[in-house]
């Protein structure tokens, strides 16, 4: 598995919708800002040609980190992934044990987490804590305030 990124066909075409952008939209808006500032004279006191070039250097690394994890994505849903249990791409439904209270997490790479849309990652304490388990099963999640209790009641794809 390696550096494998796992990705939701949503989220690998969200990434590359963002790629497709940076090269053909942004890289050439700030490659023309680089250029006006350089025609406004003395390029060791130009605050403007700096800010461009260093937006120009987070432009191109972001770029590159995108090509990287596009080169390296596995869409989950054409990987063999087992069904009765809490593996990325599954939607969890969890009971709080101590609240009773139901809370409901789709588990998603960290590239793809989006807490606002229920959307949490593996490497994320409740994603952790969930990984691998099955319904039914209770899970133990260490948070700052001490620990949390849940009780899987529903996995599916």
């Amino acid at each position: 598995m390696g550096d494998d990124v796992f990705l939701t066909q949503a989220g690998y075409d969200k990434l590359k919708d963002e790629l497709d952008y940076l090269i053909k939209v942004s890289r050439k808006e700030i490659s023309q800002q680089v250029r006006e500032a350089r025609l406004k004279g003395d390029l060791m006191e130009n605050a403007e040609y700096d800010a461009a070039k260093e937006a120009q250097a987070a432009l191109e690394s972001r770029i590159s980190e995108l090509e990287y994890k596009l080169s390296r994505a596995r869409i989950i849903e054409r990987e063999n992934i087992p069904q009765d249990k809490a593996y990325i791409g599954a939607t969890v439904t969890l009971l709080d044990l101590d609240t009773q209270a139901e809370e409901i997490y789709t588990l998603v790479s960290k590239e793809e987490a989006d807490y606002s849309q229920g959307k949490i990652s593996i490497e994320s304490p409740i994603g952790k804590a969930v990984l691998g388990k099955k319904i039914n099963e209770v899970v133990k999640v260490d948070v700052p305030d001490g620990e949390l209790n849940y009780k899987i009641t529903n996995i599916r794809r």
